[in-house]
C-alpha cells in the first residue's frame, strides 16, 4: 500500500496579506517520530553513565565499568533488534589497533567501533548512509583513564539517539543500507572515526552521507545562562577538504562557496527536521566544528565523504571535560541529571527525518548542469535520470544569492526545465523525487559551455 501524505497547514503574511503554505508529511516517516521515546533516551543515558567512566584506554576495569563493559552494553542492545528486522540488521564490533603516538596514545592499544548495519531491501542499491556519535567519554585529564567520567551528555547523549534510531528503523524497511555505530576513540583524537573513514574509502563504500552527532541534550549554557530547548545546529564545510584543482575552479568560476555536498546535506536535513519536528529550528553553521574543539565527522569529509555534525545549540562548559566535583557552589561534571531529555527526542526526530528520507529515495540526479553558452534573461537547467531508484519527477531548487534556504521549488516530471529568472541573480539545484514523495540531495549544476 502507497504511503499517505499527512498534510499540515500554516499561515504565513506577507505585507498585509496572507497565504497558505503547506507542509507535507509522509505517514510512515511522522509514525517513526512519534515512536521516539524520550524515556528510552534516558534510560540509554543513565545505563552509559553507570559505567563510570568509558574512557578509552579503561581497559581491564571491573565490576561492568570502563569502555569495553559499555560497548558490550550498546552490542547487546543493537542484537535485540535483530530478531524484528526480518534478517536485516547485523551488530559487530569493527576491532582495530592504534599505534602510540606520545601523545594521547601512550602505548599500542585495541579500540573498536559498534556498529549495526540494515542492510537495504534493493540489491541494486549499493548506497550507506550512517548515523555516527562517540562512546568514549573524559574528565578534565584527557590522559585519566581511572577517574568518574560518566559522560551523559558527550556523548552519551549521542549514543542514546543512535540506539533509538536503530531501534525505530530496524522494523523498517529501506532501499538503501544504513549504519548505526558507536565510536570510540573520539577523545583520544578520533581514533575510531580515522579508522572507519579510511576503512570505507579503502574498501569503496558507496557511502552518500554521514551524520555525526556530539551532545543533544544540554539546553542550559554556562555563563550566559540561556535556556533553550528549540533551536540545535548542524556544522558543515563549505570549501570541500579534498577538493581537486578541477572543483576549485568550478566553484569559484560558479562561486558556489557555500553549495558543495555537505552544505547541500546541511540544508536538507534543515528542511527535513522542521517538516516533521515540531518546535525545533535547525540552525546552519557555516563552519566545519566549533574553535579548538573537533568531532568525528572531520576524517569523513577528509576522506572525500559527505559529513555534518549535529550538536546542541548552546553548550555548557561547566559539564564537559570536567572532574565531577563542587566547586564555588558550582556542580562540575557531565552528570545525566542536567541533560534534557524532551530536547534530545526532538534532536534524534531531526536525525530519523533526515536518514528515513534519504535512504528511501531515489539518488541524485546525475549531469546535472545550467546552460551558460548564451545571455539571457531565463535559466535552463538540465539533467539525467538517477543511477540508483527510480524518479517520478524532480525538483528544480532557486534562492537568491544572498540566502541560505532554498526559497522556490519547481517540479517537472522532464529532464530539462526553463524559469523565467536569470542565473546570474540565483543559485540553482536539482533534487529527484520517489515514487512516495521522497527528495534526493539536492545537485548544484555545472555549466554548460559547449
Amino acid at each position: 500500500m502507497k504511503n499517505i501524505f499527512l498534510i499540515c497547514c500554516m499561515w504565513i503574511t506577507f505585507s498585509g496579506f496572507s497565504q497558505t503554505q503547506l507542509i507535507h508529511r509522509k505517514a510512515s516517516i511522522a509514525q517513526m517520530i512519534d515512536e521516539i521515546s524520550a524515556e528510552n533516551l534516558e534510560k540509554y543515558v543513565r545505563d552509559l553513565s553507570d559505567f563510570r567512566t568509558r574512557h578509552s584506554l579503561s581497559k581491564g576495569t571491573i565490576n561492568k565499568e570502563g569502555i569495553d563493559a559499555s560497548q558490550a552494553y550498546v552490542l547487546e542492545l543493537f542484537r535485540s533488534f535483530e530478531a524484528q528486522a526480518g534478517g536485516r540488521l547485523s551488530a559487530t564490533i569493527d576491532y582495530f589497533t592504534v599505534a602510540s603516538d606520545g601523545r594521547r596514545i601512550p602505548q599500542d592499544v585495541q579500540m573498536g567501533n559498534v556498529m549495526a548495519t540494515l542492510k537495504g531491501t534493493d540489491p541494486t542499491d549499493d548506497r550507506i548512509f550512517m548515523v555516527t556519535a562517540h562512546i568514549d567519554s573524559r574528565a578534565t585529564d584527557v590522559m585519566n583513564a581511572t577517574i568518574d567520567a560518566p559522560g551523559a551528555n558527550d556523548d552519551g547523549s549521542g549514543v542514546a539517539a543512535v540506539i533509538e534510531l536503530c531501534r525505530i528503523m530496524s522494523k523498517r524497511e529501506f532501499p538503501a543500507t544504513i549504519v548505526f555505530v558507536a565510536l570510540t576513540g573520539e577523545e583520544q583524537g578520533l581514533k575510531g572515526a580515522n579508522h572507519l573513514a579510511e576503512r570505507a574509502k579503502n574498501e569503496n563504500w558507496n557511502l552518500v552521507a554521514l551524520l555525526n552527532n556530539d551532545m543533544l541534550g544540554n539546553s542550559n549554557s554556562s555563563q550566559t545562562n540561556i535556556n533553550d530547548n528549540t533551536r540545535v545546529r548542524i556544522f558543515s564545510e563549505g570549501i570541500p577538504a579534498a577538493e581537486t584543482e578541477r572543483m576549485a575552479a568550478i566553484r569559484r568560476y560558479t562561486s558556489s562557496e557555500n553549495d558543495g555536498k555537505a552544505r547541500q546535506l546541511a540544508r536538507y536535513m534543515k528542511e527535513l527536521g522542521e517538516r516533521y519536528v515540531d518546535q525545533l529550528e535547525v540552525k546552519l553553521i557555516y563552519r566545519n566544528d566549533r574553535f579548538l574543539r573537533g568531532g568525528d565527522h572531520t576524517p569523513f569529509v577528509q576522506q572525500g565523504f559527505t559529513a555534518i555534525r549535529v550538536t546542541e545549540m548552546n553548550e555548557n562548559y561547566y559539564r564537559q571535560h570536567e572532574d565531577v566535583r563542587v566547586e564555588n557552589g558550582i556542580q562540575y561534571g557531565d552528570l545525566p541529571e542536567f541533560v534534557d531529555f524532551e530536547y534530545m527526542r526532538k534532536n534524534t526526530g531531526l536525525n530519523l527525518a533526515s536518514l528515513a528520507s534519504l535512504a528511501s529515495a531515489p539518488s541524485e540526479p546525475q549531469n546535472v548542469g545550467v546552460d551558460v553558452r548564451r545571455l539571457t534573461n531565463t535559466t535552463t537547467l538540465r539533467w539525467e535520470a538517477p543511477a540508483i531508484g527510480k524518479a517520478k519527477g524532480y525538483y528544480v531548487l532557486m534562492r537568491e544569492t544572498d540566502q541560505s534556504m532554498w526559497q522556490k521549488k519547481f517540479y517537472t516530471e522532464d529532464l530539462t526545465l526553463t524559469i523565467p529568472y536569470s542565473k546570474d541573480n540565483y543559485f540553482f539545484a536539482v533534487q529527484s523525487v520517489g515514487q512516495d514523495g521522497d527528495e534526493s540531495l539536492a545537485v548544484f549544476p555545472q555549466p554548460i559551455t559547449r
